[in-house]
């Protein structure tokens, strides 16, 4: 009986007391006798109760509806996936855990502040159901029934994701340091749970129910992720949090995400999203633009064969392809007509870079007028590169829309935001570059699409298509050209300097390795002539450290990297 809850027992007993002992009526004070409405519900109930009709589901039962749930999130039935999971969001803590998850995601897109609020809250009642299946403040075993001690570790590890879900929405709800200090609390109760799951699991004598894929597939994508995210912090901070007993583990963290991937559990979505994430992303922003393809694709595969249509799986394959040279816009185009609308501004901001590397600046901006009018992520790295693509465009050509490339390098600045406190090192960058326009005669920026571009790494996106880095270099060569004629200003060295960094990148794509050394050369033997853009001599000495690594001549490389530092 332990399967029914203390709920249906006290009905039961209710209704039983209803049968035996009506309640009294003047007719009938002297004489109770038994309701016949009272022992139909009486036999209604036990007949339930007894054949095991309850309608409290088992765990096996809750994993496999979310499981259902996840197949139609992933086939593109967003709103069928919600409605599946609602009914028994209060009862269930899978349900609960998965039906938040999915608001968190589309709140993550949206950058709505009611969408954030409202998926902090579902997250909360969430946890609360956790708490309420299982206690989160220990999981040393109780003295309880091995079903009870297997459902609590499932508990724990649904509050741990729980906590740390609610951290995100935390940072990107409040920028003030009260908010920080208390995503970071939540961070770190989250990963104490995950950690002492994790060896627990690992013990020889951890209980291993029908639904243990689950349970491992949910403390791999914690310590996992923890320990991807953490490897990624600078050494200095990193060395911090491993003193709070945080572990950054990249290698450990990855083989964790793949073991979580490639199982079938509940979270081998979160698994793989997260690899493909590091793999297509990651690894270029953050990185020098060696995305692990191989491993992508491998990750993708059986995603691809199990949802061909699926909106998410899409844009990772258009990324995926984009990455080999493939500059093609039918994967993100398809993604783009999906019913979520969220999904659409990934795609478009996909299919913008696509059509910057074909130079066909028009279809380009176009994509940002989208995306400046619909996403509120980073409206002023919109405008900015929307004034950006107009700026390509030759001086006597109609500009889209009748906009004014002038007034919109004016307004970026206001746009403004903060993420967790502080603002995106790119929009803090598109402002410092817009104001130049402040002036009443403003001074053209030379390249402005090709400075942005080298700021995504996007040069490293083009170096396997020959054509494309020739008409960079071609684009390159005419602003060269047309800012030696013009008359010499304030911003002519820096100019001059953005313009050999960006063609070394292309000579380098080319194979023309000395034409690009003397490239970077330029840029670090004018540094005293730079006035306002400094960060182009630490970047050209890290380019020309990568060149001489390829070329293998590691300790001049060396060198090179602390002079930039």
């Amino acid at each position: 009986f332990s399967r029914y809850s203390r709920g249906t027992w006290t009905l039961c007993e209710t209704v039983l007391l209803l049968t035996l002992h009506p309640l009294p009526t003047p007719e009938r004070a002297a004489k109770p006798q038994i309701s016949a409405f009272a022992f139909f519900c009486c036999v209604h109930v036990f007949t339930h109760v007894l054949c095991g009709s309850s309608s409290q589901m088992t765990l096996k039962e809750c994993l496999d509806e979310c499981m259902e749930a996840l197949d139609l999130f992933l086939n593109n039935h967003f709103t069928e996936s919600l409605e599946r999971l609602r009914p028994r969001v209060n009862e269930s803590m899978y349900h609960a855990l998965i039906y938040a998850t999915v608001l968190e995601m589309q709140a993550m897109m949206t950058f709505q502040p009611d969408d954030i609020s409202n998926a902090g809250n579902t997250m909360k009642s969430a946890q609360e159901v956790c708490q309420r299946s299982g206690s989160h403040e220990t999981v040393a075993p109780p003295p309880l029934p091995r079903l009870h001690l297997y459902l609590q570790l499932h508990a724990e590890v649904c509050y741990a994701e729980c906590q740390l879900q609610r951290a995100a929405l935390t940072f990107l709800q409040d920028e003030n340091m009260v908010s920080f200090i208390k995503g970071g609390i939540k961070v770190r109760n989250s990963y104490l749970i995950y950690k002492e799951l994790h060896s627990l699991i690992k013990s020889p004598n951890c209980l291993k129910g029908p639904s243990h894929i689950h349970l491992e597939g949910g403390i791999s994508f914690g310590i996992g992720a923890f320990n991807l995210t953490l490897s990624l912090f600078p050494p200095r901070i990193l060395k911090v949090l491993e003193f709070a007993g945080f572990s950054g583990d990249k290698e450990y963290g990855l083989s964790l995400l793949d073991e979580g991937a490639t199982g079938l559990n509940l979270r081998s979505m979160l698994c793989a999203l997260l690899l493909l994430c590091y793999y297509t992303f990651l690894t270029f922003i953050l990185g020098t633009g060696e995305g692990d393809v191989a491993e992508a694709e491998r990750l993708l595969k059986p995603f691809r064969l199990r949802y061909p249509r699926g909106a998410i799986f899409l844009f990772f394959a258009g990324r995926t392809e984009e990455i080999k040279g493939n500059i093609d816009e039918v994967c993100f185009i398809k993604c783009a007509q999906q019913a979520w609308k969220q999904f659409h501004h990934m795609c478009y901001w996909e299919l913008m870079w696509c059509f910057t590397y074909k130079r066909a600046w028009k279809m380009a901006y176009f994509y940002a007028d989208l995306l400046s009018q619909e996403s509120l992520w980073s409206k002023a790295m919109y405008v900015y590169m929307k004034a950006a693509y107009l700026s390509m465009l030759p001086k006597d050509e109609a500009r889209p829309f009748g906009e004014d490339e002038v007034e919109l390098f004016r307004k970026v600045p206001t746009f403004k935001q903060k993420i967790a406190g502080k603002s995106p090192p790119t929009e803090k960058f598109a402002i410092r570059k817009a104001r130049r326009y402040k002036a009443p005669s403003p001074i053209k920026l030379p390249v402005p699409v090709l400075e942005m571009m080298y700021m995504w790494n996007g040069f490293s996106m083009i170096s396997k298509r020959p054509e494309l880095t020739e008409g960079m270099m071609q684009t390159l060569t005419e602003a060269e050209r047309t800012l030696l004629e013009s008359p010499a200003n304030e911003y002519s060295a820096d100019d001059r300097c953005l313009i050999h960094l960006l063609k070394g990148l292309c000579l380098k794509n080319q194979g023309l390795l000395q034409a690009a050394e003397e490239c970077f050369n330029k840029v670090f033997s004018s540094e005293k002539k730079i006035r306002f853009d400094h960060y182009l001599v630490p970047n050209s000495l890290v380019e020309l450290s990568l060149l001489f690594i390829d070329q293998g001549r590691r300790d001049e490389a060396i060198k090179l990297l602390h002079k930039a530092k």
